[in-house]
């Protein structure tokens, strides 16, 4: 988890040259000075929690909420968003997320928007009354990675959530106050299973209306052989078929106001827009994409030696 953390935020430092980002591994402070343009990265998470469990759980609480009161000293004006990582800040106890949020809203007064990540099925064991205090002491986005809506391809990948799952803790987090990010895989089902992972994905987010989704395309390394032991027979799609199965996702949301990206790395087509207001145009560029480019061969002039 702290190995993830340092890779993804040293990936984070070198696209975007504005942030602050900070955070806290095992034993270590690491913090990233650079411009600072509004934006920390706070790991709230243990790391290594035998590491953590040798010290007390009493001086993690500490060095976390003093590095918040540093950061505060050094760029409180001008931070406006913090990030509350590792890959799933809320699994920590309710009164442990308050004090981080209280020392975010004393030492950074300028903070608009706390977000974190969030798993579903850790959601579980929160109820909405302890997602309303989180709410109301300033946590305002989780980014929820559905990755699918299909139970199959969920079962596949041993995602460890179904459809259900999935919408019961959208639902919680939405009853909450607490806006939704919801990312979906573009390619996870493989050409097999495409259809239904485009078709399911849809209904999981027609059903929760969250308030942003994105797309991702699925990227394997190693040449996925850790993936293809779980999925031997599974077979990636081509970008033709990534967006054929983006068309049919796109063609199938039935939304009142989500604002939709398909702007990260892995995606081979941008697309932004609000849905479903967009969604004509977003389908246009979609299928303009598909479309074959006609052949038009390359003409050379004529060049006559004297």
């Amino acid at each position: 988890l702290t190995l993830w953390t340092t890779r993804r935020w040293g990936t984070l430092d070198n696209c975007f040259s504005g942030y602050a980002v900070m955070g806290l591994l095992v034993g270590v402070e690491w913090l990233v000075r650079k411009r600072v343009g509004g934006r920390v990265f706070f790991q709230a998470e243990d790391g290594i929690r035998c590491s953590v469990a040798s010290r007390g759980l009493g001086e993690v609480y500490k060095r976390r909420v003093d590095s918040i009161r540093r950061t505060g000293e050094l760029h409180g004006a001008q931070v406006r968003r913090v990030f509350l990582a590792d890959g799933d800040a809320l699994v920590l106890p309710t009164r442990r997320l308050l004090v981080y949020l209280e020392a975010i809203r004393t030492h950074l007064p300028a903070v608009h928007r706390v977000s974190s990540y969030s798993l579903a099925r850790n959601l579980t064991k929160k109820s909405v009354i302890e997602l309303k205090t989180l709410a109301d002491a300033g946590l305002a986005l989780a980014y929820l990675g559905a990755e699918s809506g299909d139970d199959e391809v969920l079962a596949r990948v041993h995602k460890g959530e179904t459809f259900d799952s999935t919408r019961a803790a959208l639902d919680k987090l939405g009853e909450a106050g607490i806006r939704r990010s919801v990312m979906i895989l573009n390619g996870l089902g493989g050409t097999a299973l495409s259809a239904q992972h485009a078709d399911n994905s849809a209904r999981l987010i027609n059903a929760t209306q969250p308030e942003y989704l994105s797309t991702l395309v699925l990227t394997l390394h190693d040449s996925g052989r850790r993936f293809l032991q779980s999925w031997p027979d599974w077979q990636a799609l081509s970008q033709q078929g990534l967006f054929r199965e983006m068309e049919r996702f796109l063609a199938a949301l039935d939304l009142e106001r989500t604002v939709f990206r398909s702007d990260h790395a892995s995606n081979w087509l941008v697309l932004k827009g609000t849905l479903g207001a967009d969604k004509a145009r977003l389908l246009a560029q979609v299928r303009a994409a598909i479309a074959p480019v006609p052949y038009t061969p390359l003409t050379l002039p004529t060049i006559t030696l004297s």
